[in-house]
């Protein structure tokens, strides 16, 4: 097995970027990433990719298993066609030696067995913060009920746009309902400017969320999805991603991928109700 850390994004696009497509569903976050730094056209926050982790473990076959890291993110990987080899893990682990991997996401048995060599190597231990499932669209289910109309949000959304995200965040990545009040608003006008998020509005009122994430060459993510508590149980969540996936797959785009919480059934059934189906299992651990 050979080890090779790469220090030029664009060398590690053109030798993974095949590789990583041969499950593009299943590695929409690693093939997102590397498109982005590939591009270079946006280097804020996390993506600068002078600051990040990129190896990959070969043998005379070629590439068995491939790691991206963005700090300060988990560490992202896959293995070529998901068959694992621990001596590929146990080469990457001895290779990256010097670096701190705070956790790892990735397709579920993977996870499991870098995340267990790992911390038995670091004497650490690792904790499930989220059991995920992804999933993609081809075809939007159309006895899917539509309501009101989506439209981009807009500057004009600022005064409230910043509390639905972090209500958001608190609920799908943090896994609770502690909510961080927003104080600086320079990144959610960034995220705005992307023009990737949309709004369901109902009689004017904006009553549910949901937008792209990572674009790819026939795949596009969707995440962001949220309505305020007041509004559930209306059906505006499905009406408002059964709308951007239909408008993403008329963009041109084969599929739409997206993550869910498998501690979350509402979500889960709200999805395969639109016409989303299970690719596999993936987990998102942290090392202690």
């Amino acid at each position: 097995m050979q080890f090779k850390l790469y220090t030029d994004v664009h060398e590690f696009y053109h030798d993974t970027f095949d590789v990583l497509m041969c499950h593009e569903a299943q590695n929409l976050i690693p093939l997102g990433n590397i498109i982005i730094g590939h591009e270079g056209k946006d280097k804020s926050e996390w993506r600068n990719p002078a600051n990040w982790l990129m190896a990959t473990v070969s043998d005379t076959n070629g590439i068995q298993l491939t790691a991206l890291m963005t700090p300060p993110h988990n560490i992202t990987l896959y293995a070529t066609g998901n068959i694992i080899d621990v001596n590929a893990i146990n080469c990457l682990i001895d290779g990256l030696k010097e670096y701190e991997i705070p956790g790892v996401i990735t397709e579920k048995t993977l996870a499991e067995c870098f995340a267990r060599e790992y911390t038995t190597r670091k004497g650490l231990t690792y904790k499930t913060t989220m059991d995920q499932r992804i999933y993609e669209l081809k075809a939007v289910n159309p006895e899917v009920k539509q309501f009101g109309v989506v439209r981009l949000l807009e500057e004009k959304d600022i005064y409230f746009f910043p509390y639905w995200l972090e209500a958001f965040n608190a609920a799908s990545i943090y896994g609770n309902t502690k909510m961080y009040i927003p104080q600086d608003g320079d990144a959610y006008h960034y995220r705005l400017s992307t023009k990737k998020l949309y709004l369901l509005e109902v009689d004017g009122i904006p009553v549910s969320m949901a937008g792209y994430t990572r674009e790819m060459q026939s795949a596009i993510g969707v995440a962001f999805v949220y309505t305020p508590p007041y509004f559930r149980g209306n059906g505006y969540a499905t009406s408002c991603v059964a709308q951007i996936s239909q408008m993403a797959l008329d963009k041109g785009y084969t599929r739409c991928v997206l993550y869910t919480d498998l501690l979350n059934p509402t979500s889960n059934s709200i999805y395969q109700k639109i016409g989303y189906k299970p690719v596999c299992d993936s987990l998102m651990l942290k090392f202690e």
